[in-house]
């Protein structure tokens, strides 16, 4: 008797699979449009679900958005944070922070959309929330490199940590925003390094007491 020729099984995927590729989708189409006028069906579209099917895995569009914002962060505080482990020095464990960040937006463009975005919303949404305590960590985290930096000699000893850090972070938004501008995106990477030798040579100076 000849063979017969089963049909194709379909891909199985998990909820949690789903759910990733959905998180990854929305980051990816926030590089095309504003985010707050991404819909759900066009989030489905994109991962090939109809918009009842996407609502299985999340109940609503917050709990999607507080999903998506959920692994920027992990994003953030594990990928970027991790390679200031390879570094001995403070200074060297900032710059490799800052390309890595920088890196990353390169790769995920709507991320700086999606969380501008949620920062400029009305209120207190979960979101919301978790780009502000990810971007809190974010500082505390160079906060404590800088002061790192400073007992080990690397960095001027009356730095305004608090200061450094705040331009440390507005050096990599201000980044983002000339890109943008540009619409080159891509470039970010090649302009970083420049943009951290300055900023290490402001931490290499020692700060003068104003006259009075």
């Amino acid at each position: 008797m000849p063979e017969t020729q089963s049909s194709p099984k379909r891909t199985y995927q998990s909820t949690e699979q789903r759910q990733s590729a959905t998180v990854e989708a929305v980051v990816h189409l926030c590089a095309e449009q504003d985010p707050s006028t991404l819909t759900t069906t066009r989030i489905a579209n994109a991962v090939g679900l109809s918009q009842g099917a996407l609502f299985k895995h999340f109940p609503n569009k917050n709990s999607l958005w507080e999903s998506v914002a959920a692994w920027v962060s992990e994003q953030l505080t594990q990928r970027v944070f991790s390679v200031t482990d390879q570094q001995e020095q403070a200074d060297q464990a900032l710059e490799a922070m800052f390309l890595a960040h920088v890196g990353f937006i390169a790769r995920h463009p709507g991320i700086p959309r999606l969380m501008l975005g949620e920062l400029q919303k009305p209120g207190n949404g979960p979101a919301k929330n978790i780009i502000r305590q990810t971007l809190a960590h974010y500082r505390k985290k160079v906060v404590g490199l800088l002061e790192l930096g400073v007992r080990q000699g690397r960095i001027a000893s009356g730095i305004d940590t608090e200061a450094a850090a705040v331009l440390y972070l507005g050096a990599i938004q201000g980044l983002v925003v000339q890109a943008m501008v540009s619409g080159e995106i891509h470039t970010i990477e090649l302009t970083a390094p420049r943009i951290f030798k300055l900023y290490r040579a402001g931490l290499q100076e020692v700060p003068h007491e104003p006259e009075k």
